[in-house]
């Protein structure tokens, strides 16, 4: 709750100081909006929504009031799916469907309507991974291949440059190139000279020379015709640059002195105000909007030490080609930006109105981030981000298209406020709620004018699955969820309704997260599955991943697989509503330990970095030490799973509670190279962090929807409230 005496008051609002000032000095001078216009419209907008946004969370808890009240009715009588489905559509959870339409979003970049490829999301709050990722547009596939386990699962062993590892990465570079770029009657592995002549590529061989199959894929170089720097090609609509050097310590040793082959990456990333940081009071949400700032006006720079040297990272510029017939062509040298914003759930005293109320935090970050996206669409910046005149919004955790017409509304009220032309904000919107998943048809329809994005997550989603249903029974174990009939029905009917909707050739269709950012064999081999899945695009942990994931990109065609996919008939609701129960499954003492054991352990691993140094995405080692790069969902779903089990009796408090107190001893030893750890044990009575795991565990079936952020902020902070 804010101190009103502290804070600056204009229009019926009450402002954080760190707010207010940076608006002032840092946010409107470039803009031209007068500050007393802009805070007066902006008050007027929380008059008008914050009463809706109340609402719609009531409804929330009224349908899961219900909810629990029809599984307690029912608990004598065996599982319906029909008696469940009907008592869904009298209480309005589920909604009719209604008519055939398509959605019909203009002024959409071709990042979104064309290109498939990775999606990185990165912490806003975190300025250097911010950089890093809208640098990661483009990525060396050669250190990709070279610096992970991606080839033979092996990593390199020697500090300097390993020859024969080389060797195996060059020639499955070549491989991929042949593949990708193929010649007429040869291959790249046998190519010794690379030139233009005649506006031609023309490559010189060991058994002769060579064009590529397909001329049209050639799009332009750098340097001479007869002594090439680089050469920019095209597959899939991303871009491969074959880089030449022979002084290179690579080239010099490659017989046509190729010393790269970079990779267009990172096509999209969401810079992420939400689930990947913790940002709890006025000071944490104005480093996130300076972040946002310093991307949309070009001015981010972050310094730092790299292996005793001093690096300044900034954004990288746009790259430039000679076309074979001789005129200019620039492709874009970062990744197109996203932002995505809290949901409607949290409020901040960043912001009050009458009485100390705070504000939901959702407004203020549409109304911010929409303001300071504007220095890039008029031209502050010498970095563009969209082409298309268009500012990118995420917006996660809505429930059912009732929500995401308000979003749509909140959208329309920020464009009026600022000026903008209707649906200049466009609309990403997060599959991840159970009530969206199975209204999703009509929560694209309450967005069709201005929807880009439409993205699956297992594990919010899983967790909304395990809250909806708590007092249902008992749930089967957690990585036994990832091979049930409700999931797949949720990962097909993503594809399959979006596709329905029209957004092939508009909008993304996204899928989840690759959690393991050391392990790039398995990604490698495993998460093609995405693209033939019919998603144009899905979900990295760093812009290595990013690299390597581009790769499956160019070997499926996304639009010819979508269209095969149009013809399938799409999987029925009931499938979506099986309730993953364990029935008549018995678990023995052992396998309920080892889910207590996996659960909790990666529940303390990621909140005491979370409560401790507000870092809301690490990578965090789990049990067997494998690091997975983990956000708040990790909470979600552990917490929600042990909350049931506790519910239904399968294990008990007292068990938890010693699970927990040897769990915090393993966290603390994974952890004790990190200088700024505080320790958990043995006082854990007395530690924030491992009472912030206690009432998440416990209080589960308690908090909104199963959401952790309430208990987190509570205890963070209590941490930056005794911090000296």
């Amino acid at each position: 709750m804010a101190s009103s005496g502290t804070y600056e008051k204009r229009n019926g609002l009450i402002i954080s100081p760190i707010l207010f000032n940076f608006v002032r000095s840092e946010v409107l001078p470039l803009r031209g909006i007068e500050e007393n216009v802009f805070w007066s419209k902006f008050s007027s907008l929380l008059k008008e929504l914050i009463p809706e946004n109340i609402e719609l969370i009531k409804k929330r808890n009224h349908f899961q009031e219900q909810i629990n009240n029809w599984h307690l009715e029912n608990r004598s009588t065996k599982y319906n799916i029909d008696d469940y489905t009907k008592f869904l559509k009298d209480i309005g959870y589920l909604l009719p469907e209604g008519s055939a339409f398509h959605a019909s979003t203009c002024n959409v970049d071709e990042e979104f309507s064309i290109i498939a490829g990775p999606q990185l999301v990165v912490p806003l709050i975190n300025a250097r991974y911010s950089l890093n990722a809208a640098n990661a547009r483009w990525g060396s596939l050669y250190d990709a291949l070279y610096g992970t386990n991606a080839i033979e699962n092996t990593l390199p062993t020697n500090k300097g440059y390993d020859i024969k590892r080389g060797e195996k990465v060059i020639s499955w570079c070549r491989d991929f190139l042949d593949k990708t770029i193929p010649l007429i009657n040869e291959s790249h592995s046998n190519a010794i000279n690379y030139s233009i002549k005649g506006g031609e590529l023309i490559i010189k061989t060991k058994n002769g020379s060579s064009k590529i199959k397909n001329s049209k894929q050639f799009l332009g170089f750098t340097g001479s015709v007869n002594s090439l720097s680089s050469i920019l090609f095209q597959n899939n609509n991303l871009h491969i640059i074959i880089k030449f050097d022979p002084s290179h310590l690579v080239g010099k040793h490659d017989n046509a002195s190729i010393s790269d082959i970079i990779l267009e990456s990172a096509v999209t990333t969401i810079m992420d105000c939400e689930d990947s940081i913790a940002a709890v009071d006025a000071e944490d949400k104005v480093n996130v909007y300076r972040n946002w700032l310093g991307l949309m006006n070009g001015s981010l720079s972050t310094s730092f030490k790299k292996a005793g040297k001093n690096i300044t990272r900034s954004l990288n510029q746009d790259l430039s080609f000679t076309s074979a017939d001789g005129n200019q062509i620039t492709v874009p040298g970062r990744s197109l930006m996203l932002i995505r914003n809290v949901g409607h759930l949290m409020t901040t005293d960043t912001v009050c109105i009458e009485n100390d109320q705070e504000i939901p935090e959702g407004i203020l970050d549409t109304v911010i981030t929409s303001l300071i996206a504007m220095h890039n669409l008029e031209g502050n910046s010498t970095f563009k981000n969209s082409r298309k005149g268009s500012i990118y919004i995420v917006k996660p955790k809505m429930h059912g298209p009732e929500e995401v017409a308000f979003s749509d509304k909140l959208f329309l009220n920020v464009e009026n406020i600022l000026g903008l032309p209707k649906n200049t904000l466009k609309m990403g919107i997060m599959d991840e709620e159970r009530r969206t998943s199975v209204n999703l048809k009509e929560c694209i329809r309450a967005a069709s004018e201005r929807i880009v994005f439409i993205n699956t997550g297992f594990l919010d989603r899983t967790g909304d699955e395990i809250h909806t249903s708590m007092l249902s029974g008992p749930m089967i174990r957690k990585e036994e969820m990832k091979y049930t009939d409700w999931l797949e029905a949720y990962e097909d009917r993503n594809v399959d309704i979006g596709l329905e909707c029209g957004l092939q050739g508009r909008a993304q269709i996204g899928k989840g997260m690759w959690a393991m950012p050391d392990l790039m064999d398995d990604m490698l081999k495993n998460k093609i599955s995405h693209p033939k899945a019919g998603a144009n695009t899905a979900w990295v942990p760093s812009p290595t991943a990013a690299t390597i994931h581009s790769i499956h990109y160019h070997l499926i065609n996304v639009t010819q697989r979508q269209d095969k996919l149009k013809l399938r008939p799409t999987t029925h609701i009931s499938k979506l509503l099986c309730i993953p129960l364990q029935n008549n499954q018995s678990l023995t003492k052992n396998e309920i330990q080892e889910e207590l054991n996996n659960n909790i352990q990666g529940i303390l691993g990621y909140v005491v970095r979370w409560i401790d140094q507000g870092i809301g995405c690490s990578k965090v080692l789990n049990l067997n030490n494998v690091g997975l790069m983990e956000d708040r969902a990790t909470l979600r779903i552990s917490s929600q799973h042990i909350n049931n089990w506790l519910n239904h009796g399968v294990c008990t408090k007292k068990q938890v509670i010693e699970t927990l107190e040897k769990m915090a001893k393993v966290v603390d030893q994974q952890n004790v190279s990190d200088r700024c750890y505080k320790p958990m044990t043995p006082n854990t009575q007395n530690n924030y962090a491992f009472q912030a795991a206690c009432d998440l565990i416990f209080e589960g079936h308690k908090q909104p929807n199963g959401y952790t952020e309430p208990i987190l902020h509570k205890y963070r902070l209590k941490v930056k409230k005794n911090k000296p």
